[in-house]
């Protein structure tokens, strides 16, 4: 099939306006809107933040050991200070969420 210009340039716009809605948050981006400001880009909780909640870091041996369904529990329901997500995250992203934690700890 050959394609004009006008074509190319209505499918581009197109794609411009629809392609946002399918969209789907990468692990990263949802950690960096929900988590980073207190568990920091490292995942180390040394922020302000992180400080004042006494935010373990995701490097420490207990958190490294914590199976991935407490994890995800944690997520879902919160603990202290940390607000719940479920409702906020699909289970998807909750678990996208724990497998970007276990790369930011190696």
């Amino acid at each position: 099939m050959k394609l004009n210009a006008r074509s190319l340039a209505t499918i581009c716009i197109m794609a411009t306006f629809i392609s946002p809605l399918f969209a789907q948050d990468t692990a990263s981006d949802i950690y960096t809107a929900k988590c980073k400001m207190c568990h920091g880009v490292d995942g180390l909780g040394n922020t302000p933040a992180g400080r004042i909640a006494k935010i373990v870091s995701f490097k420490d041996p207990s958190t490294v050991k914590t199976p991935d369904g407490d994890l995800v529990a944690t997520i879902k329901n919160g603990k202290n200070k940390m607000p719940a997500f479920a409702g906020k995250l699909t289970d998807d992203q909750i678990n996208s969420l724990v497998a970007y934690i276990r790369i930011l700890q190696k």
